[in-house]
């Protein structure tokens, strides 16, 4: 249960979140030299570091640090940092997420605290230089996964003829020319192996710096200390005078390592496709009237207060109010509104949406990092970045894997030398493929992978994900409550039914009524008049209007005395309901409100008015008892208005007449009986309920303070995407359960046969270069399965045909 956003004091000034550009980052594990260097920094709260998005989510004490000190040690890490991970053309990634209070109200804080030091401001001028390397020193991925491709080939070129002229190639290959230039075979490999150690690997170097420098281990500490080993033990034999040598080893194993690498970034780059797509819905440049000229800039350098002139075919660059102009705007990119919307002077105008076909002027309200689109991004990144428990829990065993593969190294060569008369060289064979086989790449690949697929996909379709504790939740959710006005429904009346006494035309009738309603401002009326010019009836024209508070209006149309309301208007201009009296008792029964329209003082006809539920309700029921879950409808109204749309929808349970602040009490109810509960919900009532179900999951047209308090936001207000997120949670789950599991189950066999624990029984030896191969492979079957969860079968996208409804003649 989580709690709601003022439960703690000041929660919003105690805290600030910013995801953070970390690029460089080649291998998962590499995550826990980023994560070890800020969690032992002032003011820092929590990281969560993504090796697939490259970006780290860090909460901080804006009162201890700042995004230029945060920036600064990532740096310090030896990875490159732009600041903020944020679309550069929509906002300076520099801009502070939650500014620093003044140093007075900063408590112990000094200001000395906010001033990097002299070393450190150097580093954020230059960062690249200062990370002492040039290898993946702020590339994208496209660029690292070119730069590994070339590492591979220089790699791959120089093995070749280190193996032909090995003893391999003589057992194997049948390979007898003499060595070049007279050389000794161990020099001529040496020679050979020289490109592959001091360009090809020197990424396994430095990150073994790195690492050690954070106080932490992962894998390239295991491939530096495999690689390094052996062609040292080489470098050292040849030096003394020959002997046996691995420098075929090590260059085959780094070879090796490196085409895994390869291949595993380039799967690791398709499962961040969501998040690019959105980055770049935003426009690069707006048009700015300022001073009354017109001005084109950059969009990170559009200000709050200037008036943007969108011109059709065109994105609004930030969001803002309409103040001049009419068109339609296409909003489904950011909102999952599939049908344009109308805007006109006083609509709101969402930033990177496409205005269609008028010319508009727009007031920007909200600019870089505050707009919506930013604010999508930043959720969007933040829930990839987030560990759900089973995967903080494989970090902390790949940091003890590495430990145990270094002293399971030890350990096999100290074995092999003093319980065997196996020469120093065999033992250190194995020695050496312990070390690389041990390696818990897959271990850290397995859910940071299918985490980042699942909140793309969801992204793509207005299912905002937060973390991926709301990702595990969803998959597990038993039961399903839903508020009914506003999710379920419209949450505005719609004509149902409509009753002519005998002897009366409908067209007619509606013709008249539709006239005096006309001339109301209440909400039933416009409901009327839809349902009339909806059915094509002609207008007629009221005069001698009169609104009659709390019971309706009359008028005179073409020469008929006309009354419209309640049946307390109808007794009070003496009319009787005659035949009519049995029917508006059914209706109101069924949960309607029922208009009554009289004419000439005699009763004309029942005008049955209900909430109309949305399009897809039903289908959003239907889809969730496909999945098995119970579907429960939540609401404050009568009994015989919930039992009304519940049969419509075919849900379930209905627990009706429900207090606001009872919700919650009733989600715990739901809960004790032993159910995962989801909670859906839009309003500022909902939000305690949403805080107390297992999953709460705001509709997107819901207030501030139901989003802010939910686990999962629906963009579309569509009830048919919360079985989409239900199925997503549950795909994501699944690939996240069977990455683990084959990353362990991996380990737990490789790694005896590679120390050769069954070389003596059946002589079954895992040379280090086929345990690269193996290790590589397990990493790219764990990317590759979790981009497999881009196929998930999802119900289809809301319908954008006209509204059910206007049912005539009862249901």
């Amino acid at each position: 249960m989580r709690h709601l956003p003022d439960s703690e004091p000041n929660a919003g000034k105690k805290r600030g979140t910013a995801v953070l550009d970390v690029r460089g980052m080649i291998r998962a594990s590499q995550q826990s030299t980023v994560a070890a260097v800020l969690g032992r920094r002032r003011g820092v709260l929590d990281v969560e570091v993504n090796p697939v998005a490259q970006s780290a989510t860090v909460v901080f004490d804006p009162r201890r640090t700042s995004l230029a000190e945060l920036r600064a040690w990532v740096i310090e890490c030896g990875y490159h940092c732009a600041g903020q991970s944020v679309p550069s053309h929509i906002c300076d990634p520099l801009d502070e997420p939650d500014p620093p209070p003044p140093t007075a109200a900063a408590g112990p804080a000094t200001s000395a605290e906010h001033t990097p030091h002299p070393a450190t401001a150097e580093r954020l001028r230059a960062p690249d230089e200062a990370m002492g390397h040039g290898g993946h020193a702020g590339m994208s991925m496209a660029a690292m996964v070119a730069d590994m491709r070339n590492r591979f080939l220089v790699a791959l070129l120089f093995s070749v003829p280190i193996v032909i002229w090995s003893p391999i190639g003589e057992d194997v290959f049948g390979w007898h020319a003499p060595v070049p230039f007279g050389l000794r075979q161990d020099v001529w490999a040496l020679l050979l192996s020289l490109p592959v150690i001091f360009y090809s690997c020197t990424i396994f170097f430095e990150g073994t710096v790195r690492a050690l420098r954070a106080r932490t281990l992962d894998m390239m500490v295991l491939v530096a200390v495999a690689v390094g080993a052996g062609w040292l033990y080489s470098l050292i034999v040849t030096l003394t005078g020959g002997g046996d040598v691995f420098y075929e080893a090590a260059t085959v194993l780094a070879s090796f390592v490196l085409l895994g690498h390869w291949f595993e970034m380039r799967a690791r780059g398709g499962a961040n496709d969501a998040i690019r797509a959105l980055l770049d819905l935003a426009p690069p440049k707006a048009l700015v009237l300022r001073d009354g000229e017109l001005v084109e800039v950059a969009t990170a350098e559009v200000n709050v207060g200037d008036l943007l002139l969108v011109r059709p075919g065109t994105k609004i660059a930030a969001d803002g109010v309409v103040e001049e102009g009419e068109s339609e705007v296409d909003e489904s990119t950011v909102t999952g509104e599939s049908l344009p919307v109308h805007k006109e002077p006083g609509s709101p105008a969402v930033g990177a949406t496409l205005n269609t076909n008028g010319t508009l002027r727009v007031r920007a309200t909200k600019v870089g990092a505050d707009t919506a689109l930013a604010q999508i991004v930043k959720l969007v990144q933040e829930a990839q970045n987030s560990k759900a428990p089973g995967q903080r829990l494989a970090d902390r065993a790949a940091f003890w894997l590495v430990f145990v593969a270094l002293v399971g190294g030890g350990l096999t060569l100290a074995v092999w030398l003093l319980a065997t008369d196996r020469p120093f060289s065999s033992a250190m064979l194995f020695a050496i493929t312990v070390v690389v086989i041990t390696c818990p790449d897959a271990l850290g690949l397995a859910t940071p992978t299918a985490i980042m697929v699942g909140t793309g996909l969801g992204a793509k379709r207005g299912v905002l994900f937060k973390n991926a504790m709301a990702l595990e939740a969803s998959a597990g959710i038993q039961t399903v409550v839903m508020d009914k006005t506003g999710t379920l429904t419209k949450g505005e009346p719609e004509v149902t039914d409509v009753i002519t006494a005998p002897g009366r035309a409908e067209d007619n009738v509606l013709r008249l009524v539709a006239a005096v309603e006309r001339e109301s401002e209440h909400p039933l009326a416009e409901a009327v008049v839809r349902y009339a010019e909806t059915h094509g009836t002609a207008v007629a024209q009221a005069r001698h209007f009169e609104s009659v508070p709390g019971h309706g209006a009359t008028a005179v149309v073409d020469g008929h005395r006309v009354a419209v309301g309640n049946r307390r208007l109808i007794e009070r201009e003496g009319v009787g309901l005659g035949a009519l009296t049995g029917r508006r008792e059914e209706l109101a029964a069924t949960g309607r409100t029922v208009v009554i329209a009289a004419i000439d003082g005699q009763a004309a006809a029942l005008i049955g008015i209900a909430d109309a539920p949305r399009e897809t309700s039903a289908a959003a029921v239907s889809e969730l008892h496909a999945l098995g879950v119970e579907v429960v409808m939540l609401t404050g109204d009568n009994q015989a208005t919930a039992e009304r749309i519940a049969q419509r929808l075919g849900i379930d349970t209905v627990i009706a007449e429900v207090l606001p602040g009872d919700k919650a009490a009733t989600i715990a109810e739901l809960q004790r009986g032993g159910r995962k509960v989801a909670m859906v919900g839009d309003g500022v009532n909902d939000a305690p309920a949403l805080a107390q179900a297992d999953l709460g999951i705001a509709i997107g047209a819901g207030t501030d303070v139901a989003i802010e308090t939910a686990d999962l936001v629906l963009m579309r207000s569509d009830p048919l995407d919360v079985p989409t997120a239900l199925r997503i949670g549950r795909g994501t789950l699944r690939k996240m359960r069977q990455n683990l599991g084959w990353a362990i189950g991996y380990n737990a066999i490789a790694l005896p046969i590679a120390a050769g624990v069954f070389e003596p029984a059946t002589g079954l030896i895992l040379r280090p270069e086929i345990a690269a191969l193996s290790m590589s492979g397990s990493s790219i079957i764990v990317a590759l399965n979790a981009l497999a969860l881009k196929r998930l079968r999802l119900p289809r996208p809301a319908p954008t045909g006209p509204a059910e409804g206007g049912v005539r003649g009862g249901e």
